[in-house]
């Protein structure tokens, strides 16, 4: 846990890199240039008070929308200054209480029932799930009984306002649905899920052009409003902008929707519809959007830029989940060098963002062609800087990984939860599975790790009972990370014969796998024994790397440049209180320090077993928010996952 190095992304003849960078420049291969969007939002809009809407640093959706892509990046790069930042624009908003302030010392205006006052329900659900601290439940806990007091139409579809009865917007899909999903995964209401699930389906199924594919902006379901067709219902013509909530919406929810949800099947089909069809609509010449998406050229229109950063994050994302075919690459790349070119300029400034549309309401908006190409543009719109970062984020994960994704992407790493099972309480009262897991956002968690895997396209799961033949069948990575002792969880289960056995046989067959130990006082060494004793690898029950009293001085394990053919360049890695390893026969050790061997690797078979005494990287120490001697847990990290799949991937 130290003050994480910062990164940015370097943008060279069209090709984009995480490297190390100060508060704001990165040096690599003679270049010094951070992202300019990035920091010039960070610099002019200090803790998101933006300077660029009628109440700045007050509770709103665009504020919501630059959030979103703030912890997006974060979470991209470790960059700890981003998470700091959404910090302290919750924090002005949520006390210690949990109560919302408007802005101004406003309460929440609870009987507007506008889905638009949602939207920052995503950043307090973040700080929840990393902080894990109840005024962040309870602020979240009242957004989500919010949504459930939401007027509904007919079909049972939320208005979007209470001033708009009875009409659906698909600005609304963006505003509550992700942050409804999110909530209901958190503490464990499938309800909360099937909403928004039911929410975005009842969207396509009423709001799609059948012909074209696109989908109108709004949906009256009275069909008593001037601008709805007296037979459908729908508005007459297709925003850009509305089509990027939707489908920004889409991939979000999908992102950790549980695979064997049975809605899930029927998303992915609306995702992938949506996804290519807006790929058809992409411009050629420019690789942008316009503002009315299907009449690009018509005098008037224009290439927008909100929309097209959101089409850029929501189809990069489609293709890294599996959704949308990997073809969309190529729309993806023509899109954010598009983004380069037209929309970004040297100080930072993002242009070309309209600031506003809508339908009916004081004074009136008909969502004609002539309303849409009317309303202003601007530059450094909350809403357009927030879209950028959230492809920003996606296109700083594809730092050479395209090529491995193409085989990396459906495959499964699989994390222990039967050796390590800990269990704690949500204040909701629901159970959790936490410690080294991949849905774990806290300190104790491996939710980054997950996400550098995810990176390449590979699913996430977690085991919650000893493994057998059938549960490893089809997994390409196997993780056991710190196995219980009776004081950390009194319902320990311990690697027996029957496990070793099957996890053995596994690997011989081509499988990797992966076991993090820990040291004596925090984790089993006796009976993991069983399973790595069978290749070589013997984990001694020592304790080394103490911190002592916030002194962190024992625990850098220095990685050098070229170290096991794992890591390409050096590290600064930070392993607190760990084990050791013995290596024999066919393994052999990668990292030594001090004369202990910290890293070891063996071949069994067709596969592959990776062993390290520490569980290194893990949130606390490789999430930027906490870096006491600037270790670079993040990049190692990088490093070590992308090994680990081009060795899964190569066999």
């Amino acid at each position: 846990m130290k003050p994480m190095l910062k990164l940015g992304v370097v943008c060279v003849a069209g090709w984009f890199a995480v490297v190390a960078v100060g508060q704001t420049t990165v040096q690599t291969s003679g270049v010094s240039e951070s992202d300019p969007v990035l920091e010039r939002a960070l610099t002019a809009w200090p803790d998101g008070r933006i300077d660029t809407v009628k109440r700045p640093g007050e509770w709103t959706y665009e504020e919501g929308v630059l959030l979103d892509g703030m912890i997006a990046e974060w979470r991209a790069t470790g960059d700890g200054r981003l998470f700091q930042y959404v910090k302290a624009a919750v924090d002005r908003s949520v006390n210690k209480d949990g109560v919302i302030d408007f802005g101004g010392g406003k309460p929440f205006p609870v009987d507007q029932h506008s889905l638009d006052d949602i939207e920052m329900g995503r950043s307090v659900l973040t700080m929840y799930r990393v902080l894990q601290k109840e005024n962040y439940y309870k602020a979240a806990t009242f957004l989500e009984e919010q949504v459930h007091a939401q007027p509904k139409n007919s079909a049972g579809g939320y208005w979007h306002k209470g001033i708009y009865p009875n009409q659906m917007w698909l600005d609304g899909a963006y505003m509550a649905e992700p942050f409804m999903e999110g909530y209901g995964r958190t503490f464990a209401k499938q309800d909360d899920l099937d909403s928004a699930v039911r929410q975005l389906l009842l969207m396509d199924e009423h709001m799609r052009d059948r012909k074209t594919g696109l989908l109108r902006h709004g949906w009256d379901d009275s069909k008593k409003m001037g601008w709805a067709d007296k037979q459908t219902g729908l508005s007459p013509e297709v925003w850009a902008r509305a089509m990027g909530w939707y489908a920004m919406a889409l991939v979000d929810v999908l992102d950790r929707m549980p695979e064997t949800d049975p809605q899930r099947l029927a998303l992915e089909d609306v995702a992938r519809n949506v996804l290519q069809t807006v790929a058809r609509y992409q411009d050629a010449q420019s690789g942008l959007w316009w503002q009315v998406m299907d009449k690009g050229g018509q005098k008037g229109n224009y290439l927008e830029a909100s929309a097209s950063c959101m089409f850029v994050y929501a189809m990069a994302k489609g293709v890294r989940l599996g959704v949308a075919p990997m073809s969309l690459e190529q729309n993806v790349t023509k899109g954010w060098e598009g983004i380069q070119q037209h929309f970004v300029k040297p100080d930072g400034t993002l242009s070309g963002t309209v600031k506003v549309a809508g339908l009916g309401g004081t004074p009136y908006r008909s969502g004609t062609y002539d309303y849409y190409i009317g309303e202003e543009v601007g530059d450094n719109d909350a809403k357009g800087v927030g879209a950028y970062l959230l492809a920003l984020s996606e296109i700083t994960q594809r730092k050479d990984a395209a090529e491995l994704m193409r085989k990396a992407r459906g495959k499964t790493v699989l994390v222990d939860g039967w050796f390590n099972s800990q269990m704690r309480k949500t204040p909701a009262g629901s159970a959790q599975l936490f410690h080294y897991k991949w849905d774990d956002d806290a300190n104790s968690g491996y939710s980054v790790w997950g996400r550098m895997f995810r990176a390449y396209g590979m699913r996430t799961e977690v085991l919650d009972h000893a493994p057998t033949a059938a549960d490893l069948k089809g997994v390409s990575i196997y993780v056991i990370v710190s196995p219980d002792i009776p004081a950390l969880n009194p319902n320990t289960h311990y690697m027996d014969e029957a496990s070793a056995a099957a996890i053995e046989a596994w690997v011989k067959q081509g499988g990797e796998l992966v076991m993090m130990e820990n040291d004596s006082e925090h984790a089993d060494q006796t009976h993991l024994d069983i399973l790595s004793d069978r290749f070589g690898i013997h984990y001694n029950a020592v304790t080394r790397n103490r911190e002592l009293n916030n002194d962190y001085a024992n625990t850098i394990v220095p990685i050098a440049a070229g170290t096991g053919g794992i890591f390409h360049d050096a590290h600064k890695a930070l392993m607190k209180e760990t084990c050791t390893i013995t290596v024999s026969g066919a393994a052999k050790a990668v990292l030594t320090d001090k004369g202990d061997t910290m890293m070891a690797v063996a071949h069994a078979g067709h596969g592959l077993v990776y062993a390290n005494v520490d569980p290194w990287v893990y949130n606390e120490y490789t999430d930027g928010r906490k870096a006491p001697l600037e270790e670079d847990n993040f990049a190692g990290g990088l490093e070590l996952t992308r090994w680990l799949v081009t060795e899964a991937m190569g066999r």
